[in-house]
């Protein structure tokens, strides 16, 4: 027995019995959009599965909230009825510089607008309609020996073959797994909030400004979700949240026109620091990472709620080969999986960078908006290369 497998072991029998928790076959660590499906489709499929979520239900989270309607055939295929949530039909993207040029364009298979709030509160009582079992606790270590996960949490401990990790853009699980990207300064923070203001039902905007990208879209209700990520350097020169949108994001024409007749809803908008696109891992240590714990694309591909619905969708179907024995070995279920990541969303992740370094620099976006301008067709080109095609109903 190696080092690693002794202190496993010790920890395993020193839990007293009665404090174990009943095996299950799949631990999800995390309830935002991609581990919150990943449940409903490997519960679908008959598997034991078990969700761990720090937070209640419902509960807002920075995101830009637009979802691609590549979703909806696996949505429907999962038993969800998102149409019954009111959201807004979004057929439109609109782009501006900060020079106050714009383009706009139809989406090649459009979307529609909803909230976190609603969709993720939504999707948590299909699991608690379904029996699917969901501990509301905070993760603090992540063992693996013996083919077997032992994951704490601050009040129980729990075994389980597999662990998807599902927990987000950056988290202390991150920091003690030492993963390669927590260790590295990230210059981004994003702002997000709801707003009343008269706006398009029908259209998603980005709006480049110097140092980040804005979002705007209608969600349920009339509401404007208003998202933007800023460059936390310049961000902290200004004394607050409203000053750096004076000062910053008003010398887009269409951003100071938004925010000049919009009325906040929120108490204050939310924030969150350190967002991180360095390259992730979507299996590390064992552990099967989805949405944007596997990777996270830039908010001005608006494309990431998709993403990690669509990576849920992939892992699930095959960890149920796995299960049946279809695929034969660990090993080959993290491989396999490896592979499929990256065919569906490499791409996707690498042309938000360099989307993101031609944007932040002044000449090359006056040069870029020109260009499209002139050349319409290349807009939707870029558009097709962060988006993904209908997710295939699973066999």
């Amino acid at each position: 027995m190696d080092a690693e497998q002794n202190r496993w072991f010790k920890c395993y029998i020193s839990i007293p019995s009665n404090f174990m928790q009943p095996e299950t076959e799949i631990l999800i660590i995390g309830g935002g959009l991609a581990g919150l499906t990943a449940a409903l489709h490997l519960n679908k499929l008959g598997i034991h599965v078990t969700l761990i979520e720090k937070d209640t239900y419902p509960h807002h989270k920075v995101c830009g909230e637009y979802i691609s309607n590549e979703v909806l055939p696996y949505f429907k295929w999962l038993g969800l009825h998102t149409e019954d949530l009111n959201p807004t039909s979004i057929s439109d993207l609109l782009f501006t510089s900060l020079s106050g040029k714009s383009i706009q364009t139809a989406l090649p298979l459009g979307g529609f607008g909803l909230s976190r709030y609603t969709i993720d509160h939504y999707l948590y009582n299909e699991l608690i309609k379904r029996n699917i079992k969901v501990i509301h606790e905070r993760v603090v270590q992540i063992d693996f020996a013996n083919d077997q996960f032992m994951v704490e949490t601050t009040n129980s401990t729990y075994i389980a073959p597999y662990v998807i990790g599902s927990y987000g853009k950056r988290s202390a699980i991150d920091v003690k797994l030492n993963r390669n990207f927590i260790n590295k300064q990230s210059p981004y923070l994003a702002v997000k909030a709801h707003y009343k203001a008269d706006f398009p039902d029908h259209v998603v905007s980005l709006h480049n400004f110097e140092g980040g990208y804005c979002g705007l879209s209608k969600v349920e209700n009339n509401k404007l979700n208003i998202c933007y990520l800023a460059d936390y350097n310049s961000f902290k020169k200004h004394k607050n949240i409203v000053a750096y949108q004076e000062k910053i994001l008003y010398k887009n024409k269409h951003l100071k026109n938004i925010f000049e007749q919009a009325e906040i809803i929120f108490d204050a908008p939310l924030t969150i620091s350190q967002i991180s696109f360095e390259t992730k891992e979507p299996v590390y240590k064992h552990i099967l990472m989805i949405g944007d714990t596997a990777g996270l694309i830039h908010p001005l591909c608006g494309n990431g709620m998709a993403m990690a619905i669509h990576s849920a969708q992939l892992l699930s179907v095959l960890l149920h080969q796995k299960i049946k024995g279809k695929i034969t070995s660990r090993a080959a279920l993290e491989e396999n999986y490896t592979s499929q990541w990256n065919r569906e969303f490499k791409t996707r992740l690498k042309m938000g960078r360099v989307l993101s370094a031609l944007l932040r620099n002044n000449k090359l976006e006056g040069f870029a908006m020109n260009t499209l301008t002139r050349i319409p067709f290349l807009l939707k080109q870029i558009i097709k290369q962060t988006h993904g095609k209908p997710i295939n109903i699973p066999q």
